[in-house]
């Protein structure tokens, strides 16, 4: 029996305004204005403008677009480090919004963790207390961090540099730092903001192999952002492509390829050919 597409995270019809001015541009925006029209008439910059979509659970769902598309924004709305001026964000059919202090703060620790291009690791801190740290903010044990801290450095290949710091680790390093640190959380959803655009391709290759390597056992809901079209087609189930804050097209890497929505996705796929 196949398994059914369960809908982990549900975005509806969100809009981001940034500025001051939300209700004067989202008339603008009704009206059919631009992202520039908007922007030289109001002062204020559309991230993300009526924006839907469905993640299922297990899936690696990529987010793509060029810089100042929304990819950035849209991954932040989904652990409410920014909010939206309008629309629902659903998480197990749960509308997260509704969330007061403790609920979000539960939700962090426990639901979705996110690393970051530029790893966000304590540099004060060595590699296993770096991965320990989520475990830590949740009231684990030290034991019991450390135990789940050591088995994840094992897993990213870094056995032997839990007292490493991290400025005595390469960039390659310290990436597996950071996706040891959301994995040892053992939350559902990880987001993955341009995780592994900081490396050289060499090191982006490995970390790409590594992440596919691990999903197959751990079947986590992964949202990773790039503006890297190669990438998107390596480890994406789906791929979303972003531009002016507006979803231009969502399809399996396949779809992409053969049937870009328009000239946008279009010069995407181009260059993704000549490289081949």
């Amino acid at each position: 029996m196949s398994e059914v597409a369960v809908n982990k995270i549900e975005v509806r019809n969100v809009f981001k305004i940034f500025g001051q001015r939300e209700r004067e541009v989202m008339a603008l925006i009704r009206e059919g204005k631009s992202k520039d029209e908007v922007l030289a008439k109001t002062g204020c910059a559309v991230g993300i403008n009526n924006l839907s979509l469905t993640i299922d659970a297990g899936e690696v769902f990529v987010i793509m677009g060029l810089s100042g598309s929304g990819k950035s924004t849209l991954v932040r709305h989904l652990n409410r480090l920014i909010d939206p001026s309008s629309g629902e964000i659903l998480v197990d059919g749960q509308n997260i919004l509704e969330y007061d202090m403790p609920a979000l703060r539960q939700f962090r620790r426990h639901k979705i963790s996110m690393v970051f291009q530029s790893f966000g690791l304590l540099p004060h801190r060595n590699v296993l207390d770096n991965v320990a740290y989520g475990l830590k903010v949740r009231g684990e044990s030290q034991a019991q961090c450390n135990e789940r801290a050591r088995h994840w450095v094992s897993v990213v290949g870094l056995q032997g540099y839990e007292q490493a710091f991290i400025q005595q680790l390469s960039g390659g390093m310290r990436q597996r730092v950071g996706l040891a640190r959301a994995l040892a959380t053992d939350t559902d959803i990880i987001l993955m903001d341009e995780a592994f655009s900081a490396l050289d391709p060499l090191i982006r290759a490995e970390m790409q192999d590594q992440l596919l390597e691990l999903q197959r056992t751990l079947r986590k809901t992964i949202v990773f952002i790039t503006h890297d079209l190669d990438e998107a087609l390596r480890i994406g189930n789906r791929i979303a492509i972003l531009k002016d804050g507006q979803l231009i097209q969502v399809g399996s890497p396949q779809e992409i390829l053969q049937s870009p929505a328009d000239d946008y996705v279009g010069r995407f796929v181009q260059r993704h050919h000549a490289r081949h």
